[in-house]
C-alpha cells in the first residue's frame, strides 16, 4: 500500500508557516528561491534507486519541454517544474510520490508541500547524474582493478563500461571507448569545468565518458543517446543511425571537432596527444627518365601535420585453396606484421599514384599515435580485405621503425585495438570477398591498468588474454608512448 503524505497537527502546522513555500512555475529559475529551513529525512524510505536512469535526454514525460526539469526518484520518470500546475506537482498528488530532484541544481524537494531536503543520503544519487573528479581522483583513477557490482548485483570494470547500442551505431561505440581511454582527452573530459556553458557536444561527450569511468553505478551499463543524436545533428547526417558508418572518419570528425570546440590559441589538448607532423617529397614519373634514379630527380618538399597514419595492406591473393575445410581456409588467409606496413613513413619508401611518386617522413611522433589499417575498398561493391595483421602489445619501436631522427628509442603500447567482424561472400562476378556487415559489426580491445584486457562489444564486456588481440581483423589502433 502506498505512503499516505503525513497530516500535520497543530505542532506542524505552526512549523510548516516557518516555511517559504515556492510558488515555481516551470519557466522559473527554482535556484532563486530558497527555502528558509531544511527538513531532513522526510519520505526518503521510498526513494527508488533500481529505477532511476539518467542517462537520456532531460526532458519532460509530459509536455516534452527541456527546460527546469525534475525526476521523481521513486518511479524515475521526468517531469516539468515543482511549484503548483506543473506536471511534477502534479504528479505529487496523483501517483503520491514525492521526492524529486532538480537535475541542473541537484537540489532535492517534496512535494506538493515544496520545501527542499538536504540529506547525506542523497549524495550517491548526485554523484551518479553528476560525477566529479578531484585531480586526486584523476592520479588513482588507472588503478581502479577488479570487478564492481550494481545495484542488481551485475558486475562491472570501471573505464570498461558497456554501451547500449541505438539502432545501428556499433561504429560511434567504438570511438567513443576509444576517446575515453586516451588518457589526455579522457582526463580533460573528466575535469573540465562549467558543463552548461560548454558546446553541447563537449558536454554530452563529457557526461558519458564522467559515468564511464565513475567508481559506484546504479547499471552496469550507459546509454550514449545523447551524444548519438548530438553527432547526427552536428554532422548534418554524415553519421546516421540506420546503417553503420566508417568509425575512422567518424573518429577523425570528432578529433576536428572537438579540437576546434576546446582550442585556446591555435592550439587544443586533443592536437597535443594525437597530432604530429611528416615530411612529403612529391615527385613527377614522368620527370624520371630509365637512367636516373628517383632520388636524383629535383623533388617538392612539404611539411603537412597527420592524426592518423594509414597502412596498406597487401593485395589479397589472386589464387587461393579452394578447400571447404575450415583449418586449410585459415591457414591460406595471408599474414603482414605492423613493422612492414609502417615501412611507408620511413623516409626511403617510394609510393606511386596518379603519377606522382610521393615519399613520407615522419619528423614529430605524437605522444598517442592511431594506426588506420585500410581494409575497405570500394568498387562496384564494398571489398574487406582480410589480411591478418602481426603485432606486439608491448614497447613496440615506432621512433625506430619510422628513422624517426632524435627518436630511435622511442617505444609504444597498444591501448585500444579497434576490429571489424562481418560474414564474407563470393562475389558472383569476380570471385572477390565482400563484406555483408552483422548487425553490430564493430568492437574494441581496451587495456585497462598495466595488462588487463576487455573486449567490448556494445554491452557486452568480456575479459581477454592479450595473446588474442591480433586473431581478430584490427581496423582502427591507438598506441601510447612510454
Amino acid at each position: 500500500m502506498p505512503r499516505k503524505r503525513p497530516v500535520p497537527d497543530e505542532t506542524g502546522s505552526e512549523a510548516l508557516k516557518h516555511l517559504k513555500i515556492d510558488d515555481t512555475s516551470s519557466d522559473s529559475d527554482p535556484s532563486d528561491t530558497e527555502p528558509t529551513e531544511h527538513i531532513t529525512n522526510a519520505f526518503l524510505d521510498t526513494i527508488c534507486r533500481n529505477s532511476l536512469d539518467f542517462d537520456f535526454e532531460e526532458q519532460c514525460s509530459v509536455s516534452l519541454s527541456t527546460t527546469n526539469i525534475y525526476a521523481c526518484l521513486v518511479c524515475g520518470k521526468y517531469f516539468q517544474g515543482r511549484g503548483q500546475q506543473t506536471h511534477a506537482y502534479f504528479h505529487s498528488i496523483n501517483d503520491e510520490h514525492h521526492v524529486f530532484i532538480n537535475l541542473k541544481t541537484l537540489h532535492v524537494y517534496v512535494l506538493p508541500d515544496n520545501y527542499e531536503v538536504m540529506d547525506k543520503s542523497l549524495n550517491d544519487i548526485k554523484d551518479v547524474i553528476q560525477p566529479t573528479y578531484s585531480t586526486r581522483d584523476i592520479m588513482r583513477i588507472d588503478d581502479i582493478i577488479g570487478h564492481r557490482h550494481d545495484l542488481m548485483g551485475r558486475p562491472y570494470t570501471v573505464g570498461c563500461v558497456g554501451l547500449n547500442r541505438v539502432k545501428r551505431t556499433s561504429y560511434i561505440n567504438v570511438i567513443i571507448q576509444t576517446l575515453a581511454h586516451i588518457r589526455p582527452i579522457r582526463n580533460f573530459l573528466l575535469t573540465l569545468s562549467n558543463l552548461d556553458e560548454q558546446p553541447p557536444l563537449v558536454r554530452k561527450l563529457s557526461m558519458v565518458v564522467r559515468r564511464m569511468w565513475h567508481a559506484w553505478r546504479f547499471k552496469a551499463h550507459i546509454s550514449p543517446h545523447e551524444c548519438v543524436q548530438e553527432i547526427v545533428v552536428l554532422s548534418k547526417g554524415r553519421f546516421g543511425l540506420d546503417e553503420e558508418a566508417d568509425p575512422f572518419e567518424l573518429l577523425v570528425w570528432m578529433l576536428n571537432t572537438l579540437h576546434g570546440m576546446v582550442r585556446k590559441k591555435k592550439t587544443s589538448v586533443v592536437y597535443e596527444t594525437v597530432r604530429g607532423e611528416m615530411q612529403v617529397a612529391t615527385r613527377k614519373v614522368q620527370d624520371v627518365s630509365q637512367d636516373d634514379m628517383v632520388e636524383d630527380v629535383e623533388a617538392t618538399i612539404s611539411t603537412m601535420p597527420f592524426l592518423a597514419l594509414s597502412l596498406e595492406l597487401p593485395p589479397t591473393p589472386l589464387f587461393t585453396n579452394q578447400s571447404t575445410d575450415d583449418e586449410d581456409k585459415q591457414a591460406n588467409i595471408p599474414q603482414v606484421a605492423l613493422g612492414t606496413l609502417l615501412q611507408r613513413y620511413d623516409g626511403t619508401t617510394m609510393v606511386e599514384t596518379n603519377g606522382l611518386v610521393w615519399q613520407y617522413t615522419v619528423t614529430n611522433l605524437p605522444m598517442y599515435i592511431v594506426c588506420h589499417v585500410k581494409r575497405f575498398t570500394k568498387h562496384n561493391m564494398l571489398e574487406k580485405n582480410l589480411t591478418v595483421v602481426n603485432f606486439p602489445v608491448r614497447n613496440v619501436p615506432f621512433g625506430d621503425l619510422l628513422h624517426v631522427r632524435g627518436s630511435t628509442s622511442v617505444t609504444y603500447d597498444l591501448v585500444v585495438n579497434v576490429c571489424h567482424v562481418g560474414h564474407q561472400g563470393k562475389s558472383a562476378v569476380d570471385g572477390a570477398v565482400l563484406t555483408e556487415f552483422e548487425e553490430s559489426p564493430f568492437f574494441a580491445y581496451v587495456r585497462q591498468g598495466e595488462n588487463s584486457w576487455f573486449r567490448v562489444h556494445d554491452l557486452w564486456v568480456e575479459p581477454v588474454m592479450p595473446q588474442m588481440l591480433f586473431l581478430s581483423d584490427s581496423y582502427i589502433q591507438v598506441w601510447q608512448r612510454n
